[in-house]
């Protein structure tokens, strides 16, 4: 069962910064130019801490992991940063306009025991690369906090949980902030012991599911089994426990984003390859793929430079031994284990998720071809993680991603 509790977060002093002006989106998608934007709209931007600058002068004994703990330390002590006096969950709302539609997604923040993915109750889904691993592991083993949670997902049909967060949400936030695409993020802390066991016990015995943010599930574990001996008490590992936004997978304001692949280069057989698994069928002067495709099930659209049509590919399902039978209605992994392994190494996979951008990419002589697909869906997700299969990497774009900042769990 998966073991989720309350804890004394760190937050902003909200009559102290202008909250807009010191929450940044996740470091992964934060480019180079909007790092420095970020820096120059505070001196108490959480980028500091989660993703700071590498400085010429850096070494061992002093670099950007170590001022991150120094900026924590201080804002601590300037009281920028306040603790929660009382352990809590956070209810964390996402207001936000996806093509033309008004969403709205209510979820909290809690702590989830760690344990090793897919031997327990908590379930991987997408693939990881090392790199940011190590990043994320350095900043953990120097601030001893997790800096932004990881973003998960669980499933339940009892409504108590929704019944409190609806409650909690119809007071004024504590913290209410717009980001830079004009989404509305809000928390409210729950801290009624009373609710906080509700919460716990609908979901004592579920399955969480991480949706965004696998890396950082791996480094905190990877950080508990470095940390921890046979010998220590429970008590005495308050690292063994890492920060998550926990959401209904049932809840209609969930939204997951395709990625589409761009290819460097693409065979001279590519049309025999794809007629092997698929019915092709040309799509002449309309490029508006998105809307094509939407609601086509195992249907993929492809593109190549020079081309003034695209394709519909819809997959035939053939007996084939390369994907077990039950993940065959799995867009990503269709395509992946019968097209793209075949005939490109991955270093040379490309990934866009702009329809309109990949087409110009592919154009201007960046990729030769484009293959485009239709959001993952989340009930897909489920099924990967519990038949213990790994899609490959951005298989999903959880939207709208979750602003780092809000709440810090700092042991």
């Amino acid at each position: 069962m998966a073991d989720i509790i309350p804890f004394k977060g760190i937050l902003y002093d909200v009559t102290k910064v202008q909250m807009e002006d010191v929450l940044a989106p996740p470091y992964d998608i934060i480019t180079p130019e909007y790092r420095e934007a970020l820096y120059m709209q505070s001196p108490y931007n959480i980028v500091r801490i989660d993703f700071g600058k590498e400085e010429s002068s850096d070494n061992e004994a002093r670099n950007k992991y170590t001022r991150a703990r120094e900026y924590l330390d201080a804002w601590m002590k300037e009281g920028v940063f306040i603790r929660s006096e009382k352990p809590s969950f956070y209810a964390y709302e996402m207001s936000y306009r996806i093509n033309s539609i008004r969403k709205r997604l209510l979820g909290f923040l809690g702590l989830v025991k760690l344990e090793e993915l897919g031997k327990g109750s908590v379930y991987p889904h997408e693939c990881t690369h090392s790199k940011p691993k190590q990043d994320r592991l350095n900043l953990m083993r120097s601030c001893n906090a997790h800096t932004s949670p990881i973003f998960s997902l669980y499933k339940t049909t009892n409504g108590r949980i929704a019944n409190i967060l609806a409650k909690v949400s119809m007071a004024k936030p504590y913290i209410e902030a717009t980001d830079i695409s004009g989404d509305v993020h809000r928390i409210w802390q729950i801290d009624d012991e009373e609710e906080i066991e509700h919460i716990k016990h609908e979901l004592k015995d579920k399955s969480v599911f991480i949706a965004d943010g696998h890396h950082q599930y791996e480094t905190a574990f990877e950080l508990y089994r470095e940390r921890s001996s046979p010998e220590m008490s429970a008590s005495a590992k308050p690292y063994d426990h890492v920060l998550m936004f926990l959401s209904n997978m049932l809840d209609e304001g969930l939204t997951i984003l395709p990625t589409h692949r761009l290819l460097k280069t693409i065979p001279e057989d590519m049309d025999s390859i794809l007629a092997r698994y698929f019915e092709i069928e040309t799509v002449a002067g309309d490029f508006d793929i998105r809307k094509i495709l939407s609601g086509k099930r195992l249907a993929f659209g492809f593109f190549r430079r020079g081309s003034t049509s695209w394709q519909i590919l819809t997959y035939r399902d053939a007996n084939v031994s390369e994907i077990d039978h039950h993940l065959r209605e799995i867009d990503v992994i269709i395509l992946h284990e019968l097209v793209l392994k075949m005939i490109s190494d991955t270093a040379e996979i490309g990934y866009e998720m702009d329809v309109r951008r990949a087409l110009d990419r592919v154009n201007n002589r960046e990729f030769s071809a484009a293959f485009f697909l239709n959001p993952t869906r989340v009930e897909d997700v489920e099924k990967a993680a519990l038949s213990f299969v790994r899609m490959p990497p951005k298989s999903t774009y959880f939207y709208p991603k979750l602003l780092t900042g809000l709440v810090i769990n700092k042991w």
